[in-house]
């Protein structure tokens, strides 16, 4: 794509199309996300054993620690980078691109040290117990110990590409990881294979983001004279402007996944209480509900360039249009998907285990998560917008309010009025509040900016 197609994208392309081409690809490259989630608990479901399922339900916090350094340096950059093109300001974006590259290479290094170390108290504070420590320990030797790396990386230089308006080609390199992922787990995961369990879903992983890093790698290479991300370490620095910009949002947004991590994994240790059983069938609700999430995710990332860009550009018309439409466009889709959630979550839980006990314990949970979905997508979608025109503080209030202020509580209290089940319902009881506060924010924000109707 030529600079001046990225122009016209972000500055003239009537808004159904501009949203098109900037969140299509992203929600599909999202939903191949979700196939790749899915395909670790899939089949390590078919082995039938809820010790091999615990394990990859119990190492997903530590995993979604990789989003406190892929937001950091990811959304980070790539918002400053929009931006910066919005005021045709290109050393800017080399500066930020370069900066935020080297940094997360850094992080997934220290993330995997960190790791190493400390891997016994880790494995015991994720809620393992003697009868699943072994399987989280083999998963986790994969995805963490030798796959930080790459799978930040991936997820970093995929926000880069998007934020120069190429989604499309963000999602190819994300999305051939993912099903290279999907081909590969039942090689490493089932008896007929290589037969390492929960194990092999975890080499299975890691491998696929080498691929899909590789992807990224040649992308740039080819095109290195039609972009303006360099990794480049001559562009790499520590000008104040880009640093400060980068944390400015990246910070936030860190916080914002630790804190995920964080009530996370108090809710794997509640349920852990509950026997192997109820973590299976958790584990599998969380990944069935992530479906939902990753689409709103999509949308909200993949509309972050055109945002940041038309407020950067001074175009807040067609800004407030762009997270007008998409909201329309998201709650409806959400409200469709909260139905067939509710309706149908027996028979969703039984895709991924033929064991009643857990069959009947993710059917209450699911039920509970699904009824969060349409206020999560408005939260998603507020927390966009502020990343994209710099508003990190308000992005790293909400995730305070989120976890720490509404969802942990929530977790103890609806845990000790109603045990286990009420565990499913605290994200609902968080989000509630926070979709109202995201739309009140949203409307002085564009009243603000006198573009409110």
């Amino acid at each position: 794509m030529s600079s001046l197609s990225k122009t016209e994208l972000f500055e003239s392309t009537p808004m159904p199309k501009a949203i098109a081409t900037l969140a299509v690809p992203t929600i599909i490259s999202s939903l191949v996300m979700v196939l790749y989630n899915l395909a670790d608990t899939y089949f390590v479901g078919m082995l039938n054993n809820p010790i091999e399922n615990a394990a990859v339900a119990l190492a997903a916090p530590l995993l979604l620690a990789f989003n406190a350094v892929n937001n950091l340096f990811g959304v980070g950059s790539s918002s400053m980078m929009s931006r910066a093109m919005g005021r045709k300001d290109f050393d800017t974006v080399r500066q930020s691109s370069a900066f935020g590259f080297y940094c997360a290479l850094t992080g997934g290094v220290l993330l995997s040290l960190l790791c190493l170390v400390f891997k016994t108290p880790l494995l015991a504070l994720l809620g393992a117990s003697e009868e699943t420590l072994e399987a989280t320990a083999g998963y986790v030797k994969w995805t963490v110990l030798f796959g930080a790396v790459p799978s930040i990386l991936n997820v970093v230089l995929a926000y880069m590409v998007r934020s120069e308006g190429n989604a499309l080609h963000a999602s190819i390199g994300t999305m051939s990881g993912c099903l290279l992922n999907i081909v590969l787990d039942p090689i490493f995961i089932l008896p007929w294979g290589l037969g390492m369990g929960a194990a092999g879903a975890g080499l299975a992983t890691m491998i696929s983001n080498c691929v899909a890093c590789l992807y990224f790698f040649i992308l740039l290479f080819v095109r290195r004279k039609k972009t303006w991300i360099s990794l480049s370490p001559k562009h790499f620095g520590f000008r104040r402007a880009v640093v400060l910009g980068i944390l400015a949002v990246g910070l936030p947004a860190s916080i914002q996944n630790l804190l995920n991590v964080t009530g996370m994994t108090v809710l794997n240790n509640f349920t852990a209480t509950y026997g192997a059983n109820a973590i299976a069938a958790m584990g599998i609700t969380q990944k069935v509900n992530m479906v939902p999430m990753y689409i709103a995710q999509g949308f909200s990332q993949g509309i972050m360039p055109l945002v940041g860009y038309n407020f950067a550009s001074g175009n807040r018309k067609r800004m407030k249009e762009c997270v007008v439409m998409t909201g329309k466009i998201t709650v409806t889709f959400m409200l469709c998907i909260m139905a067939c959630y509710y309706l149908f979550a027996g028979n969703i839980v039984r895709l991924f285990m033929q064991n009643q006990a857990i069959i009947d314990h993710g059917t209450r949970f699911l039920r509970g998560f699904c009824l969060a979905m349409p206020f999560l997508n408005i939260d998603f979608l507020a927390v966009g917008v502020f990343q994209s025109v710099g508003m990190g503080k308000h992005a790293l209030a909400f995730a305070i309010l989120r976890k720490i202020i509404l969802e942990i509580p929530a977790l103890c209290i609806l845990n000790f009025l109603f045990p286990l089940y009420g565990l499913a319902y605290a994200q609902f009881t968080a989000e509630l509040v926070l979709a109202t506060a995201a739309v009140i924010i949203l409307y002085r924000m564009f009243r603000k900016e006198s573009i409110a109707d």
